[in-house]
Formats: structure tokens, sequence, C-alpha cells
């Protein structure tokens, strides 16, 4: 290639999704795989949210509303707070590049740990900063390695809870701890993609007292728990100060208008949110019992997906699942090179899984 570029991009790698199920279908000729390599809701979303996408589909010649008036008033009524202190995004991973972007100069540091996800590492990048990396400690966030990773350069500190891919959590006696030791220049960015999985009372939730801390930005999705995936529509909640900055250089219609409605409408329908939240509990319960009775260690997790330990190649295992048209996902690309993880399904898919690894494992 001629042309010169930046030396930060060049490093970047590419972000690797999970196996779509078409391509699965057109590469392994499979009918009707199974795939739980992706955490998505295995029961799909609302009907509240069919609903109200087609009433709104004869409107799809308009721009969408840039203010998202409806869904930022609705969010801000939740959570109690202002829509002045609430950013969307098309994705939560929207948020995460503004963030980069509108707080980060050249060569200023954002924390993060080691493995994360991934577009943390893309966002500081293309914002021209330095990704700093912290390895886990025992599969779970080295809040003490943050702090002794922090210096004049660090700006922002990305932080998952539950955490990706582990399902480790960190409770509120330790991020008090953790945060009492950072800067009040630094932002601390607390992605809960997750958070509505969560069973243990003592998970830090940063939305149960918003805003009580100026720094902290908490990022959440419609794709999980609420089954929006396909939609793409994420939030911020945060200072007014820093919602301001994000407000400013956000593309105008990057949360379009199904999405939107999708979201007002997902958010209206706490008893489909509720049973999302029990299957996912109940697939938890059903995998864990499962896989103790072969003797496969899982690490304990407050998500909707957890990781196993195969104690061989873990990749031959995913490829051989392929096979039997059932997606996973292998952890080798995080160094994990004896994991899989797998988010939970239906039932039908849970024990669908159960009977694919056992055949894989029995060759």
């Amino acid at each position: 290639m001629k042309f010169k570029i930046s030396e930060q991009i060049a490093t970047i790698k590419p972000y690797v999704a999970g196996k779509p199920l078409k391509e699965v279908e057109r590469e392994y000729h499979i009918s009707n795989p199974i795939k739980l390599a992706s955490n998505e809701n295995p029961i799909g979303f609302s009907p509240k949210v069919y609903d109200a996408v087609s009433q709104h589909m004869k409107d799809m010649n308009r721009y969408p509303e840039s203010s998202a008036y409806v869904l930022n008033n609705k969010l801000a009524k939740k959570f109690h707070i202002t829509p002045q202190n609430i950013v969307l995004g098309n994705g939560s991973d929207d948020i995460i590049a503004l963030l980069a972007h509108g707080f980060l100069n050249p060569g200023d540091e954002a924390l993060m740990p080691l493995p994360s996800f991934l577009m943390y590492e893309i966002s500081v990048k293309t914002a021209k900063g330095v990704p700093v990396m912290v390895p886990l400690a025992d599969f779970a966030t080295n809040l003490e390695g943050l702090v002794d990773s922090i210096s004049s350069k660090t700006r922002l500190i990305f932080i998952t809870n539950p955490f990706n891919p582990t399902g480790s959590t960190i409770t509120c006696d330790e991020f008090n701890e953790f945060s009492q030791n950072v800067p009040d220049d630094v932002i601390i960015v607390v992605d809960e993609a997750y958070i509505e999985f969560v069973r243990d009372d003592a998970v830090y939730n940063s939305l149960k007292n918003p805003l009580q801390d100026p720094r902290v930005v908490t990022l959440r999705t419609f794709s999980k728990a609420y089954g929006l995936a396909g939609f793409r529509v994420g939030y911020g909640i945060m200072d007014s100060q820093i919602a301001e900055i994000l407000n400013r250089i956000r593309q105008p219609f990057n949360v379009n208008s199904l999405a939107q409605v999708a979201a007002v409408a997902a958010l209206d329908d706490e008893a489909f949110l509720n049973k999302s939240i029990r299957t996912t509990h109940d697939g938890l319960d059903f995998l864990f019992d499962e896989l103790a009775g072969i003797g496969i260690r899982c690490l304990p997790t407050q998500s909707n997906f957890l990781m196993l330990d195969l104690e061989i190649d873990a990749t031959q295992v995913f490829e051989q699942m392929l096979k039997l048209g059932v997606i996973v996902r292998s952890m080798s690309s995080y160094g994990y090179d004896t994991f899989l993880r797998v988010n939970t399904g239906t039932k039908e898919e849970n024990i669908a899984f159960i009977q694919a690894l056992k055949k894989v494992l029995k060759k």
C-alpha cells in the first residue's frame, strides 16, 4: 500500500465477532444451527417491541429524532436522573469511542484489564491514545494493578462488571476502595452490559445510587437482557458536563428511529425482562449441574454466560462442535487455550449443547 497509515491504527487487531448463524449454515451445510457464542437473549425480545416497530415502519422516510426525546426521558425517569445525564449510542461501544475521542489527547493513557472487550483498545488507539493493559488476577479485574498503573497521563479507566469473558464481579466494597485511590481528574468507565443478570446483592451496581461520583460513567445496553442486539442501542449515564462533551461530538442520528422505538417498548415490558432473567438463571443452573456431572470445571459467573475449562485444546472442540451445528466461543484469542465460553440458550438449546459436547469429548 502506498498510503501512509497511522502507526496506532496499524497495530489494531480487528474485532472478531461470534460466527453468525447464516455463515455456519453456508459453510457446514447445516440447517438450524444453535448459537451460544455471543451472549444473546435466546428468547428474543418483547412482543411489545414487535408491535411498536411495526407501527413505525411507515415513518422510515424521515430522519430519526436526534435528541431521542421519548427514550431519554423514559431512562431519566427510570433512574431518577435528568435527560442531560444521558448519552445514547449505536450500542454501548459507540459511547466507548466517544469517550476516547472526547477525553484523550495524543499520548494520553487509558487503563483496561487484559483481556477485555476489544473495543476499549480499538477506541483508544483510534483516538491516538495509549491503551495500558493490566492482566487479570485469578480471572478477575485486578483493581490494585489498575491503581498501580495510574500515571500523570492517565485519563480513562475501563472496568467491566460483570466481567466479560470470565463472569467475575466487583463488589461494592471493592469498588469503593478502588475509586478512593483514583485521582479526581480520571474518568472511571463502568461497563455494566450484563448487570441485569446479577444475583449477588454485594456486586457493585453504579445505578443504585447514580451520579454520586462525577468521575463514574456507566455504560448499559439493550442488546443482552432486553434482546435488542440487532437494533444496536446502548446508553451511558454520567455527569452532565461529560455528557455535554459526548453529545457535542456524537453523530446526530447515531441511534436510528426503530432502535429508539424498540428500546422504549422494551422498557415498558418489565414482565418480559424478568422472564429473560429467569430463563438465564435456570439455564446457568442446568449447565453448571450437567458440566459438573461430566467432571468439567466452570468459573463462577454473575452473567448470562460461563467459561468452562476442558483441559485440552478448546479450539479443536469448538471446531468439532461447529460441524454438529452448535456455535460456542473458543477463548484462545483471550489467552485461555483450554477454555470455551458459552451463553445460556433455551432449555432445548442447552440440552443440545451438552449432548454435542459429550459427543465431541468422547472422540
